[in-house]
Formats: structure tokens, C-alpha cells, sequence
């Protein structure tokens, strides 16, 4: 806390000081916890976009100059350098693992990637074109009815078994949610390969014949794991948060967590950006449709571009762009008007002085979405991988909250607009 206050003066009445907090980065944010006590009022902030809902060691974002920083480690480094297992790691703990630490840490995840035999039988409740995120909340929310008996939450030992389990069945979770909607038999985990290797093959593998891993779709989805592994105090993070700060079931915290994520302005918008190109359709209506997001009067907007915190190149897509363009001259059908289509709208979009001009350039998700089309993974499953990801941030600030010894449970106030009190009017005289 640094010696810094901020008055706040109500016309008429004496000044009240407001303490200012410092972080290690970021702006300051001024202390209003005392201010209704003080002064009867509360703040007012929709969406919360000016508002520091918790300390957090865990990541930074500098959204004016494209800053996106795990632990204090740039995304562009580990990115380069490593692994989802080793950055999920770092995310829990702090600090990167040595060798032996890591090499502990994957042989604890791996062995809890199977999932209770009873837990499979529950897929067939749902329909077979249940949507895979309605069965990601569903199955990872009931978790909570498997792990009842190690999971005190003021033990730290519990909570990170917990964690460690979320990670490690996430994957398994998806893939069975898969192959119930394509009909086809369920491949167990294989311990011996990558956790990205892994997902790969409980996906697309069968019994019928074995499956060969391919490296570059093995290390672009690992890089997308590590890019979606955790952006601050976002929706879906702040979901865990205010749930587990009831104290409730792990399971279920991050069973609301895939709950946030699955709506479109959040997880979904990669699926948006292929539905975006699918309307514009050809590679001669780029022109036309790029007149109609210049028109402010026209509904239709470059899905993929631009975001929310990022008023300069989201970092991550600069990190992704390359191995987007690697997978598709590989592993993509080169025929396919889709990628072309996108590829030029990319190049369309990035030199164009408004677009530029306005800081719209290509996000994350524009070019997420395209590589899972490429992968072979269909629309439904985009939030999905997005899921397998966040898990590692979910935990870690689901953590972080515990041992926060300022925590206590979230209750956000509101501005009432409705009606003042009222007396009962009986039904024969409405």
C-alpha cells in the first residue's frame, strides 16, 4: 500500500480520504471498500471496467501496449519455450520447475487422467448432439459427487489435488464429449504420450488402428493451451472467483467457469469468426463486406478483430499468426475457400489505415478458431479447447482466493431503479 489518498467530497460535506493501493505494475486503484460506511454510497461501474475486484500475483496484462505476462515471464517467451504442463505449473506455483519438479508434476497429472468408469455411463443421459460444453459443465460440475472426501479447501494439500485433477481430466472430459457426438468408442488416455498428444489421440484415434501424432498439430494446439491458459480477471475467471468465494466444491467452481466461457463474447468468438467468414463467403465480396464494418449503420463487424483490453496487437495472436500459417500449408486442404478467405481478409484488414487506425487488428481467436477448422476439429468443440486451456488459470486464482487472507465472500451492491414500496392490491381490484 503506498502513502497515497485520494478525497472524495460530496458538495456540503466534510472531504473523506480514500486510501490508493500500488501493484508492482498497472495503474493504482483507489480503496472504496470503506466508502459506504463512510459516506452511504456505493460506486457504480457496469461491466466493471474500471474496477480492481482482488489482489492477484498471477498475471498482467498492459492492454495499450500489447503486454501479456504470466508470473511476470512475457507470453512471448514461454510461448517459444514451453510446454502447457510446465506454464500450468508456473501458473499454480509461481516459479518455473526445475527438471525434477516438472518431471514430478507431468507424472501427476498424467496419472489422473482417467476418468471413473461410473462418470462414463453418465454421457448417455445426454442426446447424442448434446453440445459439447452443455456436457463439459454438466460432467466436470458432478466431479464434485466423485472427489467428496479429500476436498477440504482450507487444506492445501486438497486444493491442489484438486487442481491437479481438473487439469489432468479436462482432455478426457472433451474427448469423451467428442466421440458422443460422432458415435464413435472412447479411447482411454495413454500416459506414455504428451498431454496435448494425448488429447489428440482420445480424439481422433480409434481401436481399429494405432494413431501416429503429428507434430506440428501436437505443438500448435499446446501453443494454443499456453495462449488461452489465463488472461486476468476476466469473465469466466471471475466466475470461479465469485463462486469459490462461497467456499464451495471445486468441481463446481469450474464447473460455473465452462458455464461463463461457453457464451459467445467470451469462449465462443472463435466460432464466430468462421460464421463471420462463411457470410462473406468468397474472396470477391471481402471489399463489400469490409464498406459494411466501416458503416456504422450496418450491423455486420469483423468478427476476430480487436479486443476488449487490447487497444494495440493482442500479443497472443502476433505468437499465433505464424503457426496458424504453418498449419494450413501443411495440414489443410489448400483448396478450401475458407482459409483463403481468410488468409486475405488478414491481409486486407491489417493495412487498412481504418483498420489499423482504430487498433482492429487480427486477435487471438480469428486465428484459433482457424487452426482447429484445420486440426479438423468441428465448431462445437472450439470453446471446448478453450476450456482444456483456462482450466490452469481457473485453479490457480481459485487458489490464490483461498489463501488470500483478505478473502471473504463476493456481494457486489446495485443501483436500484424499481419501484418504492407499495401496498398489496387484491386481485379483484387490478
Amino acid at each position: 500500500m503506498s502513502d497515497k489518498k485520494a478525497t472524495f467530497q460530496i458538495a456540503g460535506q466534510d472531504p473523506i480520504e480514500l486510501p490508493i493501493h500500488s501493484g508492482t505494475q498497472g495503474p493504482d486503484c483507489v480503496d472504496v471498500t470503506g466508502l459506504y460506511k463512510n459516506a452511504g454510497l456505493f460506486t457504480y461501474d457496469p461491466g466493471f471496467m474500471s474496477t480492481g475486484s482482488c489482489d492477484s500475483s498471477i498475471t498482467y496484462i498492459d492492454g495499450d501496449k500489447g503486454i501479456l505476462q504470466y508470473r511476470g515471464y512475457p507470453i512471448e517467451q514461454l510461448a517459444q519455450n514451453s510446454s502447457f504442463l510446465e506454464v500450468s505449473y508456473l501458473l499454480m506455483h509461481g516459479e518455473l520447475p526445475t527438471q525434477e519438479q516438472l518431471s514430478h508434476y507431468q507424472e501427476r497429472i498424467m496419472h489422473y487422467t482417467l476418468m471413473n468408469e461410473s462418470l462414463l455411463r453418465f454421457f448417455e443421459g445426454f442426446h447424442h448432439d448434446a453440445h459439447p460444453m452443455a456436457m463439459m459443465s454438466g460432467v466436470v460440475s458432478s466431479l464434485s459427487a466423485f472427489y467428496h472426501d479429500r476436498v477440504d479447501i482450507q487444506n492445501p494439500e486438497h486444493r491442489e489435488l484438486s487442481a491437479l485433477r481438473l487439469i489432468a481430466k479436462m482432455p478426457t472430459i472433451a474427448a469423451v464429449s467428442y466421440k458422443h457426438n460422432t458415435g464413435l468408442p472412447i479411447l482411454y488416455p495413454r500416459n506414455d504420450l504428451s498431454f496435448t498428444g494425448n488429447f489428440l489421440r482420445m480424439m481422433f484415434g480409434t481401436p481399429c488402428e494405432d494413431y501416429v501424432v503429428d507434430p506440428l498439430a501436437e505443438r500448435a494446439l499446446d501453443l494454443l493451451f499456453i495462449l488461452h491458459a489465463d488472461h486476468e480477471q476476466n469473465a469466466s475467471t471471475s466466475t470461479v472467483r465469485l463462486a469459490g468465494s462461497s467456499g464451495a466444491n471445486p468441481f463446481a467452481v469450474i464447473g460455473a467457469g465452462i458455464a461463463s466461457l461457453w457464451g459467445p463474447a467470451h469462449g465462443g468468438a472463435n466460432e464466430a469468426v468462421l460464421h463471420m467468414l462463411a457470410e462473406i463467403g468468397s474472396v470477391d465480396n471481402i471489399d463489400k463486406y469490409i464498406a459494411k464494418a466501416k458503416d456504422k449503420n450496418d450491423p455486420f463487424r469483423l468478427m476476430g478483430f480487436g479486443h476488449r483490453v487490447y487497444k494495440n496487437y493482442d500479443p497472443r495472436a502476433k505468437i499465433i499468426r505464424k503457426v496458424c500459417h504453418e498449419v494450413l500449408e501443411k495440414l489443410a486442404d489448400k483448396n478450401n475457400p475458407l482459409f483463403e478467405l481468410a488468409m486475405r481478409l488478414e491481409e486486407i484488414a491489417t493495412n487498412d489505415e481504418y483498420f489499423v487506425k482504430r487498433g482492429l487488428y487480427p486477435n487471438v481467436d480469428f486465428y484459433s478458431g482457424i487452426i482447429y477448422r484445420a486440426l479438423g476439429i468441428p465448431e462445437s468443440m472450439f470453446t471446448v479447447m478453450f476450456a482444456i486451456g483456462r482450466t490452469a488459470g481457473w485453479v490457480s486464482h481459485w487458489m490464490e482466493m483461498l489463501d488470500d487472507p483478505k478473502h471473504r465472500i463476493g456481494r457486489p451492491r446495485q443501483l436500484y431503479k424499481g419501484e418504492k414500496a407499495r401496498d398489496y392490491v387484491p386481485m379483484d381490484k387490478r
